[in-house]
C-alpha cells in the first residue's frame, strides 16, 4: 500500500508518496505566489492551491505511473491560520487572508481587552496572524461579505472540501484559529460570538488521525487515484512536521526553518503561557499538545535578500559567506520583514540593516540575514525557558536545513547541537502521509511516527558562539530602540 501526503504551503504545494514502511516513493512540488494588495497584507487564491494540487499529483503520476492506483489513503497538511471563507455553493467568497497578514492590529486589541479568558483558553493572546482577528476585521470592513459566509475553513481544509465534499478540520489546525478551547478540544462559544459566527459555520472537529471523508468519484478520475479511499483529517503544518519526524512524545523538540520559523516542543498536557506569546496548542494526535514559539520570518528572509542583492542563486551567496570566514557579520539585521509574533507580537516591526559603512560587502549583508533569523530563535529559546520548557538539543527541519552554514550559525547562537534528519525538509507532507496510514490501518501512532535517521549533528563553534552572544545584545537593543519608531511608521 502507498500513502499520499499533500502539504499546502505558502510558497509551494508539496506532495509525497510513502510506502507502508514509511519510505518515500515519489515527491513533487509546485510553486505558489503571494499577493500583497496593501502594505502588511498577505493573501492567496484558494483555487490556486487546488490547481497546484492537481499539477503536483500529475507530476507524481509521471514518476510512478500505474502505481498511483496503490495509493490507499490521503493525508493533508497546510499553512495555519488562514481565513478561507466559503459561500453556500462551496465557493470562496474572497482571497484567503494568510498567517503573515498584519491588517487586524486594532481587532486584536479589542479582542484582548473585551473577551475574558481568551488567552488562557485559546492558548495565546489575539495576534494579527491568527484567524479570529481576521474574521472580526471582515465583519467590520466587509460586512456584506461577512453575512454571506456559510463556512470558515483553513487552507488545507479547502482542499479536503474539493477531494471529499466534507467540511472538516483537525484539532491542531483548529488550534491556530484562535477559536478552539485548547484543553477541551472544542470550538469556544465566546470566540465564535466575537467573530459574529455560529457553530454551524465552523467545520467538524476531528483528531488528525481520524478519517474525514472519502475521495469522490469525479475527482478521483481527474487525479488518477482510486475513488472511495479515505482522507485523514491531517494537521496544520507545524504539527504535521512534528509527526513527520517523530516529535510526538513529551519533551520532543525541533526547529522548523521554512518560510516562517518555529521552535516546537511536544507536551502531554495543555500548558499555556500567554504572557510570553508562547503558543500552547492541540497537537495532531489525540492526547497531545505542544508549546511553540512562532516567528514570521525564516528562510523567506534569505530568499528576499537574494532577490534584492542582484538575484544571485542562494547557494552562491552562501558560498560567499563561507569564503569570508567571519565569525560574525559586522552588520546586524532585524529580520522582521513581515512583522513578528513571538516574543514581540508586533505586526508593525520591519526589517533593518544596522552597522553598514563604505566597506560593507554583499557577503556581510547575507551573513547578517542568517544571523538575524538565528537571533529570533535565541529569543524563542528564552521565552520557552521562561515557560518551563527547555531542550538540550533540537532537530532542524525545513528548507533552511539544507545549509550546513546556517545550521552551524543557529547552533552557535543557541548554544545547542542540532540534529539533521533524513527527509527533514519534507516533514509536513511526510507527517500527512503518516496520518493517512494511521487513519487507514489503525496502527498505533508510536509505531508509525518514528524518528528518521540522523544524517548529521551540528555543534556550536566556540569562536562563533562567543561573537554571536555579544552581537545578540545589540540585536535586542536595536529592536527596543526602534519599537516606538515602528509604531509611528505603522500609524501613517
Amino acid at each position: 500500500m502507498l500513502f499520499l501526503g499533500i502539504d499546502i504551503g505558502t510558497s509551494a504545494v508539496k506532495a509525497l508518496i510513502s510506502d507502508d514502511r514509511g519510505l518515500m516513493v515519489a515527491e513533487s512540488e509546485v510553486p505558489l505566489t503571494l499577493q500583497r494588495p496593501r502594505d502588511g497584507w498577505a493573501e492567496q487564491d484558494p483555487d490556486a492551491w487546488w490547481l497546484a494540487v492537481q499539477q503536483a499529483l500529475a507530476a507524481l503520476r509521471t514518476q510512478i505511473g500505474s502505481r498511483m492506483a496503490d495509493v490507499a489513503a490521503i493525508g493533508l497538511s497546510g499553512q495555519m491560520h488562514g481565513a478561507v471563507l466559503i459561500d453556500s455553493q462551496d465557493r470562496p467568497l474572497r482571497a484567503a487572508i494568510l498567517w503573515n497578514d498584519g491588517r487586524s492590529i486594532e481587532e486584536c486589541r479589542v479582542l484582548n481587552e473585551t473577551v475574558p479568558g481568551l488567552a488562557a483558553t485559546l492558548g495565546v493572546p489575539a495576534m494579527p496572524g491568527l484567524t479570529l482577528p481576521k474574521l472580526v476585521w471582515i465583519a467590520r470592513h466587509e460586512p456584506d461579505l461577512h453575512r454571506r459566509i456559510a463556512q470558515v475553513l483553513l487552507p488545507k481544509d479547502y482542499i479536503r472540501l474539493k477531494l471529499t465534499g466534507t467540511r472538516a478540520t483537525d484539532m491542531s489546525d483548529a488550534a491556530g484559529s484562535l477559536l478552539l478551547d485548547q484543553a477541551a478540544r472544542s470550538w469556544w462559544p465566546p470566540a465564535l460570538a466575537a467573530a459574529g459566527l455560529t457553530p454551524q459555520q465552523m467545520p467538524i472537529l476531528l483528531e488528525g488521525s481520524a478519517i474525514s471523508g472519502e475521495l469522490g468519484h469525479a475527482v478521483a478520475s481527474q487525479l488518477g487515484l482510486t475513488a472511495g479511499i479515505p482522507v485523514a483529517a491531517g494537521a496544520g503544518d507545524a504539527a504535521a512536521g512534528a509527526i513527520g519526524i517523530g516529535t510526538v512524545a513529551d519533551g520532543d523538540s525541533f526547529i522548523s526553518l521554512g518560510t516562517s520559523c518555529q521552535l516546537f516542543v511536544t507536551t502531554d498536557s495543555y500548558r499555556p503561557n500567554p504572557g510570553a506569546f508562547v503558543h500552547a496548542f492541540a497537537h495532531g494526535l489525540p492526547g497531545r499538545w505542544f508549546q511553540m514559539a512562532a516567528m514570521l520570518n525564516g528562510a523567506s528572509a534569505l530568499a528576499w535578500a537574494a532577490s534584492v542583492l542582484g538575484g544571485e542563486p542562494i547557494a552562491s551567496l552562501l558560498a560567499e559567506v563561507e569564503t569570508s570566514a567571519n565569525p560574525v557579520s559586522p552588520v546586524t539585521f532585524l529580520p522582521y520583514l513581515q512583522g513578528e509574533r513571538t516574543p514581540h507580537n508586533d505586526a508593525g516591526a520591519r526589517g533593518v540593516f544596522f552597522g553598514m559603512d563604505g566597506g560593507t560587502r554583499r557577503s556581510d549583508l547575507v551573513q547578517s540575514v542568517l544571523e538575524g533569523v538565528a537571533f529570533t530563535l535565541v529569543d524563542a529559546q528564552r521565552v520557552l525557558a521562561a515557560s518551563g520548557t527547555t531542550a538540550e538539543s533540537y532537530a532542524l527541519i525545513g528548507g533552511g536545513a539544507r545549509s550546513p552554514l546556517w545550521a552551524e550559525i543557529i547552533a552557535s547562537a543557541l548554544g545547542r547541537p542540532l540534529r539533521l534528519l533524513a527527509g527533514g525538509e519534507k516533514g509536513p507532507a511526510l507527517g500527512a502521509a503518516r496520518l493517512a496510514r494511521i487513519a487507514l490501518t489503525g496502527a498505533p501512532p508510536v509505531s508509525v511516527c518514528t524518528k528518521p535517521d540522523m544524517t548529521a549533528e551540528i555543534w556550536p563553534d566556540a569562536r562563533r558562539q562567543d561573537a554571536l552572544a555579544r552581537r545578540f545584545e545589540i540585536f535586542g537593543a536595536l529592536y527596543l530602540a526602534l519599537k516606538p519608531v515602528f509604531r509611528k511608521a505603522s500609524d501613517r
